[in-house]
């Protein structure tokens, strides 16, 4: 029997990017070519939609290792269409770590936005406030994150011709983290800048812990989003996210948590988080032919 030698064996990572290679492949069948932009629509985010001029959609169960979504909020679908005339690609949903998928899986879309040549990430979620100026209904643009979903998405998955570390100093872009700043005072939306902990649920944080996420600098907490930062600047793209503060975190208030009170504020919110997306894309689009203008 011939022996295989280890350096002959595809990694994971290589296996990783050819399918994410396929899967953008079929995509650019079905949607016309990509615009630089994409975003994931996260809970109380899908308000936006009533302001997209649909080109095409495709469903994740079409889409080869797309992970499908199975909480309520998260359509599972893949979107081309235009903000105020600006040509974007949504992620209508995401499937989660806590549903069962690995990390491989629920970042395999990122993967395939890269290779389809998005260039600019906008991720969005709901997520329960920390600190107490932060009140239900408000928005946070992320600067950074606390990882404490136990695991590292890139574990295992670096091809042998990139560096074995990622810089993570800047994971959330400064300059976009402006346009979100400035889409904000143009929607009037209240919005604050803050630092997002991530856990891997399905269970809600107890007090003592979200005690200990204040102490250590958390603003917000949620379940997603680290793990798509995280694989999105491993392929290059710029990445700002945006947090709708759906609730009060355990034991900052008497009441109790539950994902019917996400559900339900997401709703109130919908005509002030279309709004700031729709301002963001707008300063987006408009400095990115700034940006080509004075090359």
């Amino acid at each position: 029997m011939r022996k295989t030698t280890r350096s002959s064996q595809p990694t994971h990572s290589a296996t990783l990017n050819t399918a994410a290679v396929r899967t953008a492949v079929r995509i650019r069948r079905l949607l016309p070519e990509p615009p630089p932009l994409a975003i994931v629509l996260g809970s109380g985010f899908d308000g936006i939609l009533g302001q997209i001029t649909a080109i095409a959609q495709v469903s994740y169960e079409d889409l080869p290792g797309f992970p499908t979504p199975r909480i309520q909020g998260h359509a599972g679908k893949l979107l081309l269409g235009r903000v105020q005339g600006v040509l974007v690609l949504l992620l209508c949903g995401r499937a989660h770590f806590y549903e069962g998928h690995t990390m491989a899986e629920i970042t395999f879309p990122i993967r395939v936005l890269a290779e389809l040549g998005i260039s600019t990430l906008l991720l969005t979620n709901a997520a329960g406030g920390i600190n107490p100026r932060f009140r239900p209904g408000d928005f946070m643009c992320l600067t950074d994150h606390l990882n404490f979903m136990g695991v590292n998405p890139l574990r295992g998955q670096r091809p042998s011709s990139e560096a074995p570390f990622l810089d993570l100093s800047t994971v959330y872009d400064r300059a976009l983290i402006r346009q979100l700043r400035a889409a904000a005072r143009q929607a009037k939306v209240r919005l604050h800048a803050g630092v997002y902990a991530a856990v891997s649920g399905p269970t809600y944080e107890t007090p003592a812990e979200i005690r200990a996420f204040a102490k250590l600098g958390a603003d917000a907490v949620g379940m997603s989003t680290v793990p798509e930062a995280i694989v999105a600047r491993q392929c290059g793209l710029r990445v700002a996210a945006l947090s709708c503060i759906a609730n009060r975190a355990a034991g900052t208030s008497r009441e109790p948590v539950s994902h019917a009170e996400v559900l339900a504020m997401g709703k109130r919110v919908q005509q002030q988080s279309s709004k700031l997306v729709a301002r963001f894309v707008g300063l987006y689009s408009l400095e990115s032919f700034r940006a080509r203008r004075s090359r």
